[in-house]
Parts: C-alpha cells; sequence; structure tokens
C-alpha cells in the first residue's frame, strides 16, 4: 500500500511565481513614477503645477509611512502559525 503523502511542490512554485510577477510589476511601476518624477524636475518648461503634483504623486505612493503592525497584517503573520 503507497502512503498517501502530498506534495505541496507544485502549489508551492506557482504561488512563488505569480508573488514574483506581482513584485516585478509593483517595481516597474514605481520606476516609472520616479522617472516621472525625475522628468518632471529636470524639464523647465513642464509646468509648476505639475512639478508639485509629480512630487506629491511620488511622496504619497512610495515615500508614505505605513505602521508595522499594517505590514504585518499584510504578509498575513497573525493568521499564520510561526514557522521558525
Amino acid at each position: 500500500m503507497t502512503p498517501d503523502i502530498r506534495n505541496n511542490q507544485d502549489h508551492l512554485a506557482e504561488e512563488f511565481r505569480q508573488s514574483e510577477n506581482y513584485l516585478l510589476q509593483e517595481s516597474r511601476i514605481a520606476l516609472l513614477k520616479i522617472q516621472s518624477w525625475q522628468f518632471a524636475m529636470r524639464t523647465p518648461e513642464v509646468g509648476l503645477h505639475y512639478q508639485q503634483e509629480a512630487a506629491a504623486m511620488v511622496k504619497q505612493s512610495l515615500l508614505s509611512f505605513v505602521p508595522n503592525s499594517f505590514v504585518l497584517n499584510e504578509e498575513g503573520f497573525y493568521y499564520k502559525p510561526l514557522d521558525n
């Protein structure tokens, strides 16, 4: 009789791949925001209003303060058992 042992390797690999794709997309968006902000700051023809909007966009999305408990909650720290 063969023991019924489940192999979660495929599931874990797919979960890892999805996480990597998500991080890749988010980093691309962040890079585009930074490049847009840098372009706005270097170009004198760009209006002051656009420069202020670009600076606010970068500060709100990339440089905003997030409490530790929010990060832990989003990562599922409180829902999963600890694997130490």
